[in-house]
């Protein structure tokens, strides 16, 4: 679940970055209302709301970056959307990706 929380954060954020950046709109992902909400994807089990907007935020950062730059530091598109690299997905969470 808080694999889905970084990965539905980083697509959200790549778009809200995207779009900020073609409105001419100054870099400035707090100010988003999917980054100040951060429950899109959030289906109660599991974990508990608090810990999964941590980690949709931390997603939706690095999602908002690469967005606004138009780039793909933190992540990448594949499968008709947007995804955090496992290497960063691994720094988020603290744990080891089993390959």
């Amino acid at each position: 679940m808080l694999r889905r929380a970084v990965n539905d954060g980083y697509q959200e954020g790549f778009g809200a970055g995207q779009a900020d950046r073609q409105d001419g709109w100054g870099f400035n992902a707090e100010d988003a209302y999917a980054y100040q909400d951060a429950s899109y994807g959030y289906d109660g089990y599991y974990v508990d709301l608090s810990e999964y907007q941590y980690y949709f935020r931390e997603g939706f950062r690095r999602g908002y970056e690469d967005g606004y730059h138009s780039r793909s530091r933190y992540g990448s598109y594949s499968n008709c959307g947007y995804s955090i690299l496992g290497t960063i997905l691994e720094q988020i969470l603290g744990l080891q990706l089993l390959n």
